[in-house]
């Protein structure tokens, strides 16, 4: 894991930074299943040229790696296999991990359904396979239907899905990681054969030293790299997947958000360097601003690029090459195998995943997020059927007969274009069925809830205001004052609600207010907090916003840890989703009515006169 770029990588990491970059715009999931869907078509041309032979032979020659008496030999095909695709699992685990310590899975209410739903989406397919070849050599390759390609998932869904799609691709995203880890413990528990328990116990002692360097702080990613080296290694003699080396090392290494005491002293040990540039503060610079991102964090910039755009279009040209002659194709049209991996990939994931949303949904009706429907679910499901790099990952495990193969490659492409098609079919006759009405995206998405919202004013007052805000919006701190204007003139019988809309291409400092607001919600000065930032809405840089906690005595220990959290970060995301599916795009935007529901967008000026005389019409 060694985050050095040498001389003679210098032209792959200025192409990879130049990708990298891309994929922090809209277009990223679109663009990395691009590259993953050419490398399969490069693959399959090259398979079936008048050149094909050139493939099987280029892919079965042997390297070896040796050292003195010892070596590892392998041909190219499972260099990448059991080489490669360990970075690529690795990456894999750090997605996992992160998403439990701070992303998506830090809320378990949220988390719920599609984690339910992810598992069904594993044991549905399973059981439909294996009601195709309940027996035999065929019956191994089980694992083959479980599994979700996210690249191609989220491709997919950009380029045939809805257009507000938001918050199915946080449940999609949210299902993939669950599915990953399913996954994962499959391969594990299910693919691995003769263990050698020597290999296997130096592998732990490899996986110790990894926690040992995470317990003494070793920040660079050299000494996790060498130690990475000689467990994958002892895995690989041990009989177990060396890829899931990677999985397990990705799991012990700490991720946390960026400690403030840390990137403060980052601050301060490169502008000693700016100001006496020598070697000495030049490394201690480098090594402050490492200390102030988790190794996790670190790695996964590091190589999400590389798995993305190299590794796992290469796994592609090395495993997606099936001949598609004649005789395989009617092999395939009547192979159980075949047909038990489309059934599987193709029914088991839309039925499973639907069918579990909708009972879960049935018994917690709040499950469901704003805005997410279920037939958007099943569109979302039927997509998941594209079960592309570990499902070809898993054939390669399975089926050690090369014509079984080549079926179960058959059964994969295949079941991948047709779910891919009838997602699309589904998010069509939806739009057919539910088409979007000029009015409903005027209602508010997500009622008022006492629970969850912030409300100043009586809970159960009969009128309501919502406004979705961004602290450091000028107009918002002026909107502040009209607000108060017309809470006077109703008392009690209105209620006004906060929501957030950091809008980070104008207001740099919104999104940081927007989290110490909820840091200080969790000590129950909320409203104080949010009324210091909006007076000093021009003065909310982070040592601006901790001394507004100071001063409303917040105990600042607490303060600083929420601030960092996952679930302050997961609130103010809710009310963007929120937001961005109801086409509000700027702020503040102003939602009046009666009760939680019927509230309706307020278009025109939101001076106090204006808001009152709309409220009273009502």
């Amino acid at each position: 894991m060694a985050d050095q770029i040498t001389p003679t990588t210098r032209p792959m990491a200025r192409f990879v930074e130049r990708i990298s970059r891309a994929r922090g715009e809209k277009n990223s999931e679109t663009l990395a299943a691009g590259f993953l869907l050419a490398a399969t078509l490069i693959a399959l041309i090259w398979a079936n040229s008048p050149f094909g032979e050139t493939y099987q032979s280029f892919w079965h020659t042997e390297l070896s790696v040796t050292i003195g008496e010892h070596g590892i030999s392998l041909d190219l095909a499972h260099w990448v296999n059991d080489g490669l695709m360990a970075l690529f699992f690795f990456v894999v685990g750090l997605e996992v991990k992160r998403e439990f310590a701070m992303g998506e899975l830090t809320d378990r209410s949220r988390a719920a359904i599609p984690i339910v739903a992810a598992v069904a989406g594993l044991a549905a397919p399973a059981l439909l396979f294996l009601a195709f070849n309940p027996s035999g050599p065929a019956a191994q390759a089980w694992g083959v239907v479980i599994s979700t390609d996210t690249a191609f998932l989220l491709g997919a869904l950009a380029v045939l899905g809805p257009k507000k799609a938001a918050r199915l691709r946080i449940f999609l995203l949210t299902l993939a990681v669950a599915d990953d880890v399913g996954a994962l413990a499959i391969i594990a528990f299910f693919y691995t054969d003769n263990l050698d328990v020597v290999p296997l116990m130096l592998a732990f002692v490899g996986l110790g030293l990894i926690f040992l360097l995470r317990r003494l702080e070793v920040w660079r990613g050299v000494g996790y790299f060498v130690v990475a080296l000689f467990t994958w290694v002892a895995m690989y003699e041990s009989g177990v997947h060396p890829t899931l080396a990677g999985v397990m090392i990705a799991l012990i290494l700490p991720v946390y958000p960026p400690r403030r005491t840390e990137v403060e002293r980052a601050s301060d040990l490169t502008r000693a360097f700016r100001q006496s540039p020598n070697p000495e503060y030049a490394r201690a610079a480098r090594l402050g601003l490492d200390r102030a991102v988790s190794v996790n964090e670190r790695l996964m910039r590091l190589y999400q690029p590389y798995t993305a755009f190299i590794i796992v279009p290469i796994f592609a040209l090395a495993n997606a090459g099936v001949v598609l002659s004649s005789d395989t194709l009617k092999a395939a049209a009547t192979s159980t195998l075949t047909w038990g991996i489309i059934a599987g990939l193709v029914l088991g994931k839309l039925v499973g995943i639907t069918a579990a949303s909708a009972v879960f949904a049935k018994l917690r009706p709040s499950s469901l997020a704003p805005g997410l429907t279920l037939s958007h679910i099943a569109g979302g499901a039927a997509m998941s059927g594209i079960g592309f790099t570990i499902s070809l990952f898993i054939i390669d495990l399975a089926l050690d007969d090369e014509l079984l193969a080549d079926e179960a490659r058959v059964g994969v492409l295949a079941a991948s274009v047709i779910a891919a098609a009838l997602g699309w079919i589904l998010f069509r006759v939806d739009a057919k069925i539910h088409p979007p009405k000029a009015e409903a995206s005027l209602r508010i998405l997500r009622p008022v809830s006492a629970k969850r919202d912030h409300i100043r004013g009586p809970v159960d007052a009969p009128l309501t205001i919502v406004e979705y805000a961004d602290f450091e919006c000028p107009f918002c701190s002026k909107a502040t004052g009209s607000v108060a204007e017309v809470r006077k003139h109703f008392g009690d019988d209105l209620r006004y609600v906060y929501r957030h809309l950091p809008l980070d291409d104008y207001h740099p400092h919104a999104r940081y207010a927007a989290y110490a607001s909820e840091a200080a919600a969790a000590q129950g000065k909320f409203w104080e907090m949010a009324d210091v930032l909006f007076r000093n809405s021009d003065a909310l840089e982070p040592d601006d916003i901790d001394g507004y906690a100071r001063e409303l005595g917040l105990d600042m220990d607490k303060f600083e840890d929420d601030i960092r959290t996952g679930d302050h970060v997961v609130r103010v995301e809710d009310d963007e989703l929120d937001a961005s599916s109801s086409d509000v795009d700027g702020t503040p935007t102003f939602y009046l009515g009666r009760g939680d529901k019927d509230l309706i967008r307020h278009v025109g000026p939101y001076d106090a006169a204006t808001l009152i005389r709309e409220l009273e019409s009502m």
